[in-house]
């Protein structure tokens, strides 16, 4: 962006019955460029766009020309809007996309979060390494991607030690190497850990990585035979011989796939619908290597338009990966200068987007195409059995509607150390992972699983009511809440929700049966009442899915706890031992259960050590005071 948005509030114009006046709202707006946003009257987002000219753009709405019937719903509900004018289109292009992501307006087009791409990562650091990388980009390094899968990263990280010999070990096993590992032995790997390779050649094989993971294999071609040569002019034929057998691999691997006679870089998109369920399939290509397929389920939010679904994928999704330099669409979309302009300032390059292609790239958008059908059927298919759960629940349960909103708490631990409860979230599609939950549980007595249960939803629910103890108004709130126990985990789930006020909740305890064997579940009511569907019960199997998720999401959690603690030496606890004499006293025990097995003056026998500081450790290690008495007696 070229500077930052300026921001515009026009006042809230009204009509008669308060509803909004849109065309008074329109004469005070500019005809510069910007972002637009639709409110309700409970200040929820309804719409946000983009537009060259405000006023020309937000007139269109107000106008008497005929609309679908989504966008007159849209219409009546808008209480107020708000404007942010920006420079350019461009800027109001990226502006309109942040703001979908974090508003998550109701009538947009929006892609639903996924933090799973996979990314081949090559780290900062004196010796980089590269690795497959997930989730969060918070480890300093270079990103190469997003991969439509993890086989086609796990292919490239194959191809960048064959050719590159790049070290991908862990930097704890990097820095307490003594002796080259197998890659090394198998010729994939150079072995910086245990310096049989320079830091200048280990840098120029980073160089080289990255421009073959950015596509420039025709530059780093080029560059080897040039170094390859100039090799050979001085004579050192060994190392003119291994840059002859890199190009040569370099060149074996640009021999794979070419579109139109050339490498290509470029992402194939085709967009399929039924009704309002979509499915946009991309096909991606790098340097020429096909790295497969990924379907994406877009929230259409009411829309049946197969090419606004599109326009809004390529707007969003490459507003958060870098967009190679062709992008092929199965249809046309709007816009196609503007997000051409936006995504080469974004890229520091060229991005075209084409519609109308022969020859290959017909042939992938053809392929492209027949993937998203199959993608969407079996997206419907997943989703008309979770339906028909979702109804057999509410039957179960004698709920009202179908459940938009299921939780499900879990308690785990392991003889009552580290103990963590789970919160897990399922919607009528699904588990909405962005919203699960852990809880470290602390302050109670080890094993006590009432109290675990009671601790951890009293910090759930209790966010949910004010200081006034009354519930607030965008509490969001489960329509049923399942809790992994008997009688008396319910017990404690309706204490919490009785005692913070919080009704209509229907609550539901998951008892496994006497040979816990799955289908032989009792389900408690707070009530008393208890229901045993049976395996066959598609709303039983409902709450199986949701109670094990919480299962493997708590579990999961208290082996990371319990791992943590266990990774902790209880010498950091004890006040003047720091980590030179931490090392000391492990050094000269062989460790920690070494320096417990000593007595007190064995260990004031190590330098550094003293009498009073032995018989601190030594009282530590053994749950003493100082004095001698045993404190876990208190």
């Amino acid at each position: 962006m070229t500077g930052q948005p300026v921001t515009g509030k026009p006042g809230t114009v009204r009509g008669r019955g308060n509803a909004f006046d849109g065309k008074a709202f329109v004469a005070g707006l500019s005809t510069a460029p910007g972002v637009y946003r639709m409110l309700a009257a409970d200040d929820s987002v309804l719409y946000v766009g983009k537009a060259a000219d405000l006023r020309k753009r937000v007139a269109s709405y107000f106008g008497a020309t005929p609309k679908p019937a989504r966008t007159m719903a849209m219409i009546a509900q808008i209480a107020r809007m708000e404007v942010t004018v920006t420079r350019t289109e461009a800027e109001a292009l990226l502006l309109e996309n942040q703001l979908i992501k974090s508003l998550k307006p109701r009538y947009n087009v929006s892609l639903r979060d996924d933090k799973s791409y996979p990314y081949v990562l090559l780290t900062s650091e004196p010796w980089p390494r590269i690795a497959v990388h997930r989730g969060p980009r918070n480890v300093p390094g270079r990103y190469f991607g997003p991969y439509p899968g993890v086989t086609a990263v796990r292919e490239t990280l194959n191809l960048m030690q064959k050719l590159f010999k790049l070290r991908n070990c862990e930097d704890s096993v990097f820095r307490n190497r003594s002796r080259p590992c197998l890659q090394h032995q198998i010729g994939r790997c150079t072995a910086p850990c245990v310096g049989l390779v320079s830091a200048r050649d280990y840098a120029d094989s980073v160089r080289r990585a990255s421009l073959f993971l950015d596509g420039r294999s025709d530059a780093l071609t080029d560059e080897v035979t040039r170094d390859m040569e100039a090799a050979a002019e001085r004579l050192d034929f060994e190392e003119a011989a291994r840059l002859r057998d890199l190009l040569g691999n370099i060149r074996g691997m640009q021999a794979r796939q070419y579109v139109d006679g050339r490498v290509a870089e470029l992402d194939v998109l085709a967009c399929a619908m039924q009704g309002t369920q979509a499915c946009v399939l991309l096909l991606a290509f790098r340097d020429g290597r096909n790295l497969g397929t990924r379907a994406f389920h877009p929230r259409t939010n009411g829309s049946d338009d197969p090419a606004e679904v599109l326009a809004a994928f390529v707007s969003q999704h490459y507003a958060e990966q870098t967009p190679p330099r062709e992008i092929v669409l199965d249809r046309a979309i709007d816009d196609v200068p503007l997000l051409e302009q936006a995504l080469g300032e974004a890229a520091g390059r060229r991005v075209q987007i084409k519609t109308s292609v022969r020859g290959d790239r017909a042939r992938y958008l053809d392929l492209a195409r027949r993937n998203a059908e199959i993608a969407l059927a079996g997206e419907l298919g997943s989703q008309a059995a979770q339906t028909a759960r979702a109804e057999s629940l509410r039957e179960l349960l004698g709920l009202a509607a179908p459940a938009q909103r299921i939780e499900c708490f879990d308690i785990s631990h392991t003889m009552g150390e580290a103990t963590v409860a789970s919160c897990v979230v399922f919607d009528a599609q699904g588990p909405v992972r962005g919203q699960y939950r852990r809880y470290n549980i602390a302050g109670i007595e080890p094993g006590d699983d009432y109290a675990a249960m009671h601790q951890a939803l009293t910090r759930r629910f209790r966010k949910a009511v004010g200081d006034d103890g009354r519930l607030l108004p965008d509490a969001v709130l489960p329509d049923v809440l399942l809790i992994d126990g008997g009688a008396g985990q319910v017990a404690q789930a309706r204490a919490v929700l009785d005692a913070l006020g919080i009704p209509g909740i229907c609550l539901v305890g998951v008892a496994k049966g006497e040979a816990r064997k799955p289908g032989d579940e009792t389900l408690l009511l707070p009530d008393g009442r208890e229901l045993k569907p049976g395996a066959a019960s598609p709303g039983l199997q409902l709450i199986q899915q949701v109670r094990d998720e919480a299962h493997r999401f708590a579990i999961t959690g208290h082996r990371g706890r319990r791992q943590k603690a266990r990774n902790t030496s209880r010498l950091e606890d004890i006040a003047g031992i720091g980590p030179r004499r931490r090392a000391s006293l492990l050094k000269h025990f062989g460790g920690l259960g070494g320096l417990k097995a000593a007595g007190a003056e064995q260990i004031a026998q190590v330098e550094g050590i003293n009498a009073a500081l032995a018989q601190r450790i030594y009282a530590t290690l053994h749950g003493l005071d100082a004095g001698g008495s045993d404190r876990r007696q208190d």
